[in-house]
């Protein structure tokens, strides 16, 4: 063995001092042994075996170049990945979230009108369609909420809330339907767009939101649109109304008041469940759940209305494929509806459902189904404008009351 040379690190640098303070000698000593005859046992491993590392110099990160397939994949991606961004934007909660949710909501209803107005199918009663299109809501919000990891009867806290928005959203439901069936189309239309006006005064009433004077004047102002589309006409191109308009030359008498208080109530109803929805899922924080909850009761009541009251009708195959596409539709819609209800305030969110019918008027305009005409025209202008209106104003941040606290209910 050669003998050991002592190395200073610290005082050979400084060229002072020939003893080492406070600091630690290293010694390297050389070996005239083979390197080869040394065992492998006097080899001491620097980690215990339960401390085997888990990066070695065989994954070492280097740089792969991926493969052209994969790079080819992703264009697709990123060419729809604007609309997706947009989508969870909307989702997300931001400033505006509330209200672009309703708007996806009522372009979601405008595309379900399309769809029923080009595809023409064999005639179904309007309480089987109600329910296939509860049950295909009822099976599609189920796996949401399986999925997501979220309990599917919501929290004990807030069941009794879900259990009266169903309760009041199936009665909103049929007294529509039994509306719809004794009333033209457009008297009809017109009481079940007055359910904005009635659940903003429920709000304010039940939730003390409160309802400002741009608020009220945004409201009446779309619904005078309404007023303005759906007045009664007789004539279209072509020739007659549809079956509901044309109804305006029998309909009298005190069935028809009767109608009309039946379509009322189901504003009313309407008005109250929206309210419920925003409280439930504000209370749940998650707005598939209120959903669940009315497509829980609204499937098995509609089932047993549609075979009791009615002939269940086969559907055929193409019948049967666009209710179950309407009925997908449906469901995004309700979703989108319900998260605008529990981002925003009632009174404006609402207001921007009447969009739907300026959208669905102006597509049957564009696509010469409808006859243009000038209260058609006043009636999408002011929708449109309220609607831009309610958006240029913006959502407001205010403290609201807990909605499950007895001062809630003041």
């Amino acid at each position: 063995m050669a003998s050991p040379e002592p190395i200073n690190g610290g005082a050979g640098a400084g060229g002072g001092g020939g003893g080492i303070e406070g600091g630690r000698a290293v010694e390297l000593v050389a070996s005239t042994a083979d390197p080869l005859s040394i065992s492998e046992d006097q080899i001491t491993p620097l980690l215990a075996p339960s401390e085997k590392p888990k990066i070695n110099i065989f994954s070492a990160s280097y740089h792969r170049r991926k493969p052209n397939r994969v790079q080819v994949a992703r264009l697709p991606e990123t060419e729809t990945s604007a609309v997706l961004q947009f989508i969870l934007w909307a989702w997300s909660g931001s400033r505006y979230s509330g209200l672009l949710c309703m708007t996806l909501s009522s372009f979601v209803y405008c595309i379900m009108e399309v769809l029923s107005d080009i595809f023409s199918v064999q005639s179904i009663a309007l309480l089987e369609i109600a329910f296939i299109r509860c049950t295909i809501i009822l099976i599609l919000s189920f796996i949401w909420l399986r999925r997501s990891g979220q309990p599917v009867f919501g929290p004990p806290n807030v069941r009794n809330i879900l259990l009266s928005r169903a309760l009041l959203g199936f009665f909103s439901l049929l007294s529509f339907i039994f509306c719809i069936q004794r009333l033209p189309l457009s008297q009809a239309l017109i009481l079940s767009f007055t359910t904005p006006i009635m659940a903003s005064i429920a709000a304010r009433i039940i939730w003390h939101e409160k309802l400002r004077i741009a608020e009220i004047g945004g409201l009446a102002c779309s619904f005078f649109g309404i007023l303005f589309i759906f007045r009664p006409m007789r004539t279209t191109q072509g020739g007659l109304a549809k079956a509901g308009e044309a109804g305006d030359l029998y309909v009298h008498g005190i069935h028809h008041t009767y109608a009309v208080l039946i379509g009322l109530v189901s504003s009313i109803a309407g008005g109250l469940s929206y309210c419920l929805i925003r409280a439930g899922a504000k209370a749940s924080d998650q707005p598939v759940v209120t959903i669940f909850s009315f497509a829980m009761l609204a499937t098995p009541a509609a089932a047993i209305c549609t075979f009791s009251l009615q002939d269940f009708v086969l559907p055929g195959l193409n019948s049967f494929l666009l209710m179950v596409v309407l009925g997908v539709l449906a469901f995004f819609a309700e979703v989108f509806l319900a998260r605008g209800l529990q981002l925003e305030k009632t009174s404006k969110v609402t207001n921007i459902l009447y969009l739907e019918a300026a959208l669905s008027q102006i597509w049957g305009m564009a696509s010469s189904r409808v006859v243009p005409s000038f209260g058609r025209l006043v009636g999408c202008t002011l929708i449109l404008v309220s609607a831009c209106c309610t958006m240029y104003i913006g959502p407001e941040k205010e403290i609201e009351p807990d909605m499950l606290s007895p001062s809630g209910l003041d």
